[in-house]
């Protein structure tokens, strides 16, 4: 037996409707030893907003995975996504190793209430790690297209963890507008001058007292989605409002 409780409030209907169909596979890039950037056609064209993500539908998967869009809806059927291989991870080996150009999958889309918040005029805010770079991606590169402002911090565990930047860099206003801040949590060595640590520690070092009046936005494991929160509720009494992200277990 199990007991369901639905929210039915205004904020939880869907933006834009979801649409389950069918894509292909048609391009597969590795951006580290254990991460990939997958490209996905659909049958019909698709619409989402930055920061949104999908269900798959994959061969030989029992279930579906949650993965978010890394790129911008331009009215066409191109789905891009970044997935990280995790342990023992049934759909993410797939999809990082093992899934062929032309296979087909299906896809339900769009979902999420993380999307970028057009007409907020306070500076924004990206924070990812992990996989959690391709929402962050999608949003910054929304952003750089409406010229907004964007403080984008990738936290990985080495410093080939981070691949952030070939793709930011690429962007509109980049190292000026768009500014990225690398931080390394594990070992690194004597030639490293980024920063150290865990990445929401360097969130609070670089915003510091600014943060109440930033918007903000997160993807990544679960212990860092606390540790933000904790850090801008709690300790910089940021506006809960101005905080968005999507929980992934």
């Amino acid at each position: 037996d199990c007991r369901v409780k639905v929210r039915c409030d205004d904020i939880y209907r869907p933006v834009i409707r979801p649409l389950r169909q069918s894509a292909t596979l048609v391009h597969h890039r590795l951006l580290g030893a254990d991460m990939a950037e997958l490209s996905f056609e659909t049958e019909h064209a698709v619409d989402f907003l930055a920061g949104q993500y999908a269900l798959l539908a994959l061969p030989g998967v029992r279930g579906m995975r949650a993965y978010s869009m890394s790129n911008v809806a331009d009215g066409s059927g191109l789905m891009q996504f970044i997935v990280r291989r995790t342990p023992d991870g049934i759909g993410s080996g797939l999809l990082v190793d093992r899934l062929a150009i032309g296979a087909r999958i299906g896809i339900d889309a769009p979902y999420g209430h993380a999307y970028l918040r057009e007409d907020v005029g306070r500076p924004i805010v990206c924070v990812a790690g992990g996989s959690g770079l391709a929402p962050m991606l999608s949003i910054a590169r929304r952003a750089a297209e409406l010229s907004m402002p964007v403080d984008f911090f990738f936290g990985g565990r080495s410093i080939g963890d981070l691949c952030a930047e070939p793709m930011l860099a690429t962007l509109p206003g980049f190292g000026e507008r768009l500014r990225l801040h690398n931080v390394v949590s594990g070992p690194v060595d004597a030639g490293w001058r980024g920063a150290t640590g865990w990445v929401h520690e360097e969130v609070d070092r670089v915003i510091g007292g600014n943060a109440g009046g930033c918007e903000f936005y997160f993807a990544g494991p679960p212990a860092m989605i606390e540790s933000l929160q904790s850090l801008l509720m709690l300790q910089r009494q940021v506006p809960f409002p101005q905080l968005h992200f999507d929980r992934f277990v």
